[in-house]
This record gives structure tokens, C-alpha cells and sequence, in this order.
């Protein structure tokens, strides 16, 4: 499977690049499978969180912080604009006082909205099959 290369700019050893779709492949990869092709677009430990929260309803930066406790701030500003690159969300600057930055899904992060449910059932099954706790953090209302 390939993944992503650093995508500030360092390309790395591995030979030749090119950029598909805002991501770089190691250029004339052979994917076996389509989930190869998912998880580099998707891969990850937290962007399919951020998706699966995007999901359920445009955000503000400091919603998804809450939702998403134990992922640092460089990170989810980091995969956030990953996200944004790769045109599965889109950055949504609202004029009002203060003014603050929202994110939404775009028509190719909502096409994901199918794989990201199962993901979610899948997950609810094995953690109740395993006695999993999942804490779901509460936002202001």
C-alpha cells in the first residue's frame, strides 16, 4: 500500500512523485485492493474522526478540539488542512463577531458519509463485543 508523503514538501527517498488529487503517491504504485486507495486517501489515525464529526454537522475548529480530546492542536490543524487540500472539507471564514472559521464536508467528503457510518457500526459492535468504554465528550449547548 502507498502512503501519503509528507505533504509540506518533503518528498522523500523513494523515487519519483507526482500529486494526485492535492496527495502524493509514489508514482506508478499498484494498488491490489480499493481499500489501498481509501485508507491513502483516508489513512490515518484521526482524519477519518474528523471526517465521521464533519459528518454529522458543519464545525467550528474549537467543537472538533472538544470532540476530539486526546488529538493535539498541531495535529487536527494539520489534518484539517490535509482535508481541505484534498478537497474533503471546505474552510468557511463567518464575519461575525468575533469572527471564527467553520468546516463542512464538500460533495466528496459527504460521498465518504457510507464508509464512515460502517466504520462507526463496526466500531460500536466490537468495542460492546470486547466490553469497550466510548466516551462520547458533551458540547456546550
Amino acid at each position: 500500500m502507498s502512503l501519503p508523503i509528507d505533504r509540506i514538501g518533503a518528498l522523500g527517498t523513494a523515487g519519483t512523485h507526482f500529486l494526485v488529487s492535492m496527495v502524493a503517491f509514489v508514482k506508478d504504485e499498484i494498488y491490489h485492493c480499493p481499500i489501498e486507495v481509501t485508507m491513502a486517501v483516508i489513512g490515518g489515525r484521526w482524519t477519518p474522526v474528523v471526517l465521521a464529526h464533519l459528518k454529522e454537522s458543519p464545525r467550528r475548529y474549537s467543537e472538533l478540539r472538544r470532540l476530539i480530546p486526546d488529538i493535539s492542536e498541531k495535529m487536527l490543524a494539520q489534518r484539517l488542512r490535509e482535508l481541505e487540500a484534498e478537497g474533503m472539507v471546505s474552510r468557511t471564514v463567518v464575519e461575525v463577531t468575533p469572527p471564527h472559521v467553520r468546516y463542512d464536508l464538500t460533495d466528496a467528503g459527504r460521498s465518504l458519509a457510507p464508509a464512515l457510518q460502517a466504520l462507526y457500526e463496526w466500531g460500536e459492535s466490537w468495542a460492546r463485543r470486547h466490553r469497550l468504554t466510548i466516551e462520547t465528550p458533551a458540547l456546550p449547548t
